[in-house]
């Protein structure tokens, strides 16, 4: 009997292993395709009623979405390398990057468009590569377009003007670079960054094709960041009467410190509830063109075959403020900023929504486990592959995000994410703790409530232990 059940064992495990092996087998090649400034509550496949994303709505349905994934940086230039070399930000441990990893397996990498930081709209319109990492790719590509200063209507939202004149626009350096958007009068938007590395792509996967090598290529567009241009018809799609926006609640903010507000400049916006809208509406329309984007991509794979030898990865550098609490932009540690879209499409498994809880420092580990490829040791991301297998299995207890964490900067700041809670420290300026559960949309801090007090001793106890892995 026992040996009868021993050989069920090893039978059964050896088909298991069978199996597992069989699903990846196929994997030969990784797309990354990244958006900019996106946040994941505007996404339809994040629940939003308004926002038209066809291409990442199948996407999401051929996916495992990802509904508790995190950003570790609050900005670009600190989320971008963070999670290409798989370390947090302000750490002194800097493994070498995913694509200079890959080449040593003989792996062909390329990028097209912003995958590392690249300042906007700088870099679009200079056509640098901007803080990218060379050696992490085995050829890149910059595209050239003339953001603010596209043809069309012209909108300073923060201020209501509307023209279509050239002068005065908000450009590289100027201080309400932020709140501009431009109705493109080109109406394929054939002259926009996002189009221009679309395009780039979809010649890249026809060339990968031909030459038969394993690549891991990164796509990566600029929109919605800011300045928000995209042809009229996207803008139409969302007419101003039909955006809603976050309320505006009387004293909101009292029981949080300052330096939790992070980046706060759009005083004039939270005064007229047109130049809020407007907001959402340039948002909208620079997702949607950003997504007829995407499409070209995913089409371009089918028709080249690679579809069932790719896995892809959609994501963004960090969530965005459009009026929540009265924020706008990034730079603080609420939901909005920290939360972001994660999604991994694996051929050879279903996919599904899972509420486990990941970083985007777990995207490198993850593709090395997909490829079967070994780790380098210094990385500290957590591989997702158990997760896309089983959606309901843990990795990870709490998902930490950084802020400012250079010496001598005043509003310094880090959050641990839970399950059912979120913690923030800000130092000796104060602390943060929301119960998720009865409070998704951050409005009551309960750090001095005497109920939570347990819950908040064992918050700060993790977050000290997390803020090791950063040394």
């Amino acid at each position: 009997m026992i040996n009868f059940f021993y050989l069920l064992f090893i039978s059964t495990w050896l088909t298991a292993s069978i199996v597992h092996a069989q699903a990846y087998e196929k994997i030969k090649n990784i797309l990354l395709v990244m958006s900019d400034d996106l946040k994941a509550s505007a996404l339809p496949a994040y629940g939003d009623q308004i926002c038209k994303t066809p291409n990442l709505d199948r996407l999401a349905a051929q996916s495992m979405v990802f509904d508790r994934a995190y950003c570790q940086g609050l900005l670009c230039y600190p989320s971008r390398p963070s999670m290409m070399r798989s370390t947090y930000p302000g750490s002194k441990n800097k493994p070498i990057t995913l694509g200079e990893h890959l080449q040593k397996f003989g792996m062909h990498t390329s990028r097209v468009g912003k995958i590392f930081h690249m300042g906007v709209p700088n870099s679009p319109r200079n056509g640098d590569s901007g803080l990218d990492v060379p050696e992490c790719w085995t050829e890149f590509h910059n595209t050239k377009s003339t953001e603010t200063y596209t043809p069309g209507l012209y909108r300073q939202i923060n201020r209501g003007t509307v023209t279509k004149k050239m002068e005065g626009r908000q450009g590289i350096g100027t201080k309400e670079r932020y709140w501009a958007a431009v109705e493109a009068d080109i109406s394929d938007g054939s002259d926009q960054a996002d189009y221009l590395v679309a395009e780039k792509a979809v010649q890249l996967i026809k060339e990968r094709k031909e030459a038969g090598k394993p690549f891991f290529m990164g796509v990566g567009f600029f929109r919605p960041h800011y300045p928000m241009v995209a042809p009229k018809k996207f803008f139409d799609m969302y007419p101003l009467e039909k955006m809603k926006v976050p309320p505006l609640i009387e004293g909101d903010l009292d029981d949080i410190p300052r330096a939790a507000y992070g980046i706060q400049n759009g005083e004039l916006l939270n005064k007229t509830e047109n130049g809020r809208r407007g907001m959402w509406q340039a948002y909208y329309a620079s997702v949607t063109f950003m997504d007829e984007q995407l499409g070209k991509v995913l089409d371009e794979l089918d028709r080249q075959g690679l579809t069932d030898s790719t896995a892809i990865v959609f994501t963004t550098d960090h969530g965005y403020h459009l009026g929540e609490h009265g924020f706008w932009q990034k730079g603080n540690l609420h939901e909005e900023v920290t939360r972001v879209p994660f999604m991994i499409r694996t051929p050879g498994l279903k996919p599904g929504r899972t509420n486990s809880l990941a970083e985007l420092v777990d995207f490198y580990p993850t593709c090395l486990d997909l490829l079967g490829l070994s780790q380098p040791k210094e990385i500290v991301g957590k591989s997702l592959l158990p997760i896309l297998e089983k959606p309901n299995t843990q990795v990870r207890d709490t998902a930490l995000s950084l802020h400012n964490r250079k010496k001598h900067v005043k509003n310094k700041g880090c959050a641990i994410r839970a399950t059912n809670w979120t913690y923030m420290n800000y130092g000796d300026q104060g602390e943060v703790f929301y119960d998720m559960v009865k409070d998704p949309g951050q409005y009551t801090n309960l750090i001095d409530n005497p109920d939570y007090a347990e819950n908040v001793r064992k918050a700060r106890e993790q977050l000290s232990q997390r803020l090791q892995q950063v040394q």
